[in-house]
């Protein structure tokens, strides 16, 4: 079936634009221009998007400040969000990317790259196959619920986009091996065009922020310098 996508933008001449291409490419696009009709959208009892497009800068406040309540509902919180802006300053991504985004394209684009950024947050959103309801991985204080996809620590449900929950999923599967950034985005499916080079390091740090106990001290994640991430096989002393 089509993936459905929301298009949020105020800019009618780029969305009637962008909405015609991704037609062409098969996509669903239905398109709100501001803040409140895109909550309505996505509050609707029969909406089932696979994805948001959402621009930062609407007439009726920041697209931020939806991206943050979506990820703070278990409704949308696997959602996949691509983010369009006019502000390409390195922060604004990070700002983003911190806040939940999956990806971050500045204004002017065009039409190509977008379209294959979205498949690619499309692509990583269904690219782990469902596992069985009982397969946990754990690690002390951790577990990794790959059916319920959610991470706990002591029981308590943390905090993490889809995106950043197949990121934790990735490196957990490799524990004791250190895996460069590049070889993290192979094995998210990823594609060169879908990220920036912080992003991986950002979507570290907010997991870190989720199951860490102090994620400026970490004994989960931990960084090799000069080459990328290692998932710690031995984090928390065995219970009695």
């Amino acid at each position: 079936m089509s993936a459905r996508i929301l298009l949020t933008d105020d800019d009618l001449r780029l969305t009637g634009m962008v909405g015609d291409y991704l037609r062409q490419a098969g996509f669903v696009v239905e398109t709100a221009p501001t803040l409140q009709s895109a909550r309505e959208a996505l509050g609707r009892r029969d909406s089932a998007y696979d994805a948001l497009v959402l621009d930062l800068m609407l007439p009726d406040g920041d697209g931020l400040e939806l991206c943050r309540e979506l990820r703070a509902e278990a409704r949308h919180r696997h959602l996949p969000i691509l983010m369009l802006t006019a502000r390409g300053e390195p922060m604004d991504r990070v700002v983003g990317l911190e806040l939940g985004a999956d990806d971050y394209l500045p204004k002017p684009f065009e039409p190509r790259e977008l379209l294959a950024r979205l498949r690619a947050v499309l692509r990583r959103s269904v690219a782990a196959p469902a596992p069985d309801d009982g397969d946990v991985l754990r690690f002390g204080r951790l577990e990794i619920d790959l059916g319920a996809r959610v991470a706990r620590v002591d029981g308590r449900e943390c905090d993490l986009t889809g995106y950043q929950f197949q990121l934790l999923v990735v490196l957990a599967r490799h524990a004791g091996r250190v895996m460069s950034r590049d070889q993290i985005m192979d094995a998210l499916k990823g594609h060169a065009l879908e990220a920036f080079d912080r992003s991986i390091d950002v979507h570290v740090s907010r997991i870190r922020a989720a199951i860490e106990d102090d994620p400026k001290n970490p004994r989960r994640i931990l960084t090799v310098r000069g080459t990328g991430y290692v998932f710690a096989r031995k984090q928390d002393a065995d219970p009695a």
